[in-house]
């Protein structure tokens, strides 16, 4: 087994928090990405004809 000197070992502590941190700020990133496509019109437009449809093809 090989045993490396206290000066050599690289810690990784905190590599977990900073894993979460980058994930959680692509999430935002993403989010605020559908927020800004589902706010314009056109694309409100498209989920309402969806939205009507499908309940019209139901009842």
């Amino acid at each position: 087994m090989l045993r490396f000197p206290p000066r050599l070992r690289i810690s990784d502590d905190g590599s977990v928090t900073a894993e979460y941190a980058v994930a959680t700020m692509a999430a935002v990133g993403f989010a605020g990405l559908l927020v800004v496509i589902l706010r314009s019109e056109e694309v409100r437009g498209i989920l309402t004809d969806l939205v009507r449809n499908a309940l019209a093809a139901g009842g």
